[in-house]
């Protein structure tokens, strides 16, 4: 057992792991593709990325988004940079807006403006935000699978309701 703090960066325990485990376990890593917020530039992010892949992850996840064309333009760069594995969209339901801001601004997700001002003007309506959230969602995930995402990754928050709709909506 390591002690904490050993691992200063995630590839260092992917390295770990495989070396332990051989291939005992199906490592999957994070990814950004709107750049992680602690990373310096967007270009850093994506060489982090790859040394944890490089490391001996099998595949990653990634952080929830709301525009497909950031994880569209993530995965070419990845795949630019000779990253084979599967890189799965990570998607968050949307059932009240004041929490996905809370969140979202606490962990760098953005949130398009246009969504936001849409949000905003529902005001105290839980059922417009429920609905548009689903809609927006909704579209989102249909366009990745349209255009090729090895599936998707649902951040359900213990919400599994929203996240049973939008599987109904897609005819999963």
């Amino acid at each position: 057992m390591a002690d904490a703090g050993e691992f200063r960066y995630a590839n260092e325990l992917v390295a770990f792991v495989r070396a332990e485990t051989g291939d005992s376990f199906h490592i999957e890593v994070a990814a950004y593709p709107e750049w992680h917020p602690q990373a310096r530039s967007p270009r850093e992010d994506l060489l982090n990325f790859k040394r944890k892949i490089d490391a001996g992850a099998d595949s990653a996840i990634t952080q929830y988004f709301y525009n497909a064309d950031a994880y569209e333009h993530f995965v070419d760069q990845a795949r630019a940079l000779g990253v084979a594995v599967p890189i799965v969209p990570g998607i968050m339901p949307i059932g009240s807006f004041s929490k996905l801001a809370r969140f979202s601004d606490a962990c760098g997700a953005e949130i398009p403006r246009w969504m936001r001002r849409k949000f905003e003007s529902f005001g105290d309506d839980a059922d417009s935000i429920r609905a548009f959230g689903l809609d927006v969602v909704t579209e989102l995930c249909g366009r990745l699978l349209e255009r090729g995402a090895p599936g998707l990754h649902f951040y359900s928050m213990n919400q599994a309701g929203l996240t049973l709709e939008l599987c109904r909506r897609l005819g999963r």
